[in-house]
């Protein structure tokens, strides 16, 4: 090999090596730069963009004010419009055509037996639903055109039938079903009866008015005090929502209430009011009470939704059905038709 071509071999290998950093530098330089791709996108949380910065917005901030729940635990407005709304539904069925009331009363009762059963469901009680709807339906009717001996007769035969059709599903549970179907044609249809017995008389429309806002002044009486000023627990084993401060706001709304409705619309003396009044508010609170334990010991929040800020049907009839049979043997005692 001549001086030359030794020569030319090292002049080729030290031009191939700079090639090489050369386009080591090359691809280094160009990751250097931004891509301009990324560039166009729109701007995200937390990154710069051109001369801005857009720090991402804490998570709490954005879902602080949705997920914030009020201090009664059931979305307010919703409340408010559904209690509106059934409140009209009554007037108009009492004042258009009396008869429509009974009808009303029926469509709750059977769907309060429905929620009621599934909820039993749950914890495996099989309540005889078939002869429990048929027979709700009847005591209502027989209410309505045979007075209180038709409410009585008619819930013993559905009593019997209850009791004779859950022999069919043999003898496992057969105590606990029976007794938990009776409770439920007790609870719901029975006591239902008594505001259907309430509207039948000329002034049943006054007298339906007198008995459910005297109950609505209980919840909104006791909401509205519990919310200010609620700090001591009415019975925390049951509920710990219910509070003294909330029965005392519930306690002076229903007396005004009864004094009112007894003095200027059925004439009667201020304490007759009073007693009614008083006597409305211990049922409403225990029968709210009572549906409460149903419920816990179930583990259930709310029997059903079908009425949004409300919950199902039977958490509003809770403190209604028994306070319907306070009502309509205390009228009928201070005021009889």
């Amino acid at each position: 090999m001549t001086a030359d071509d030794g020569s030319g071999e090292r002049r080729a290998t030290s031009a191939t090596a700079r090639a090489r950093r050369s386009a080591a530098s090359g691809r280094k330089t160009a990751a250097a730069k931004p891509n301009p791709g990324e560039r166009r996108r729109g701007p995200q949380p937390g990154v710069t963009f051109g001369t801005i910065s857009q720090p991402a917005p804490p998570p709490e901030a954005t879902t602080e004010s949705a997920e914030r729940p009020s201090r009664a635990g059931r979305n307010l407005p919703a409340a408010i419009g559904v209690g509106l709304g059934l409140g009209a539904v009554i007037v108009a069925t009492l004042f258009l055509y009396r008869p429509s009331f009974a009808y009303l009363v029926a469509a709750a009762a059977l769907t309060g037996c429905f929620e009621l059963s599934r909820a039993l469901r749950s914890a495996e009680i099989r309540v005889t639903l078939a002869p429990l709807m048929v027979g709700a339906g009847a005591v209502l009717v027989a209410a309505w055109t045979r007075g209180p001996s038709g409410l009585v007769l008619a819930t013993t035969i559905t009593l019997v039938a209850v009791v004779l059709w859950r022999i069919a599903d043999g003898a496992a549970g057969y105590a606990r079903d029976v007794a938990a179907s009776a409770l439920l044609l007790l609870y719901v249809p029975t006591l239902a009866a008594f505001a259907v017995l309430l509207a039948h008389p000329s002034d049943g429309a006054a007298r339906i008015l007198a008995f459910a806002a005297t109950v609505v002044c209980s919840d909104t009486g006791g909401y509205a005090t519990g919310v200010l000023f609620g700090k001591h627990p009415l019975a925390p084993v049951v509920s710990k929502a219910k509070t003294w401060e909330g029965f005392a706001g519930s306690v002076l709304a229903c007396s005004a209430a009864g004094i009112l409705f007894l003095t200027l619309t059925f004439h009667e003396a201020w304490w007759t009011g009073l007693l009614f009044g008083l006597a409305i508010v211990v049922t409403a609170t225990l029968g709210d009470l009572g549906e409460s334990m149903i419920k816990r010991d179930l583990d259930i929040k709310d029997m059903g939704n079908l009425l949004p800020g409300h919950g199902g049907i039977m958490d509003r009839l809770d403190s209604m059905l028994p306070c319907a049979a306070v009502a309509y043997l205390l009228l009928s005692a201070f005021a009889p038709a």
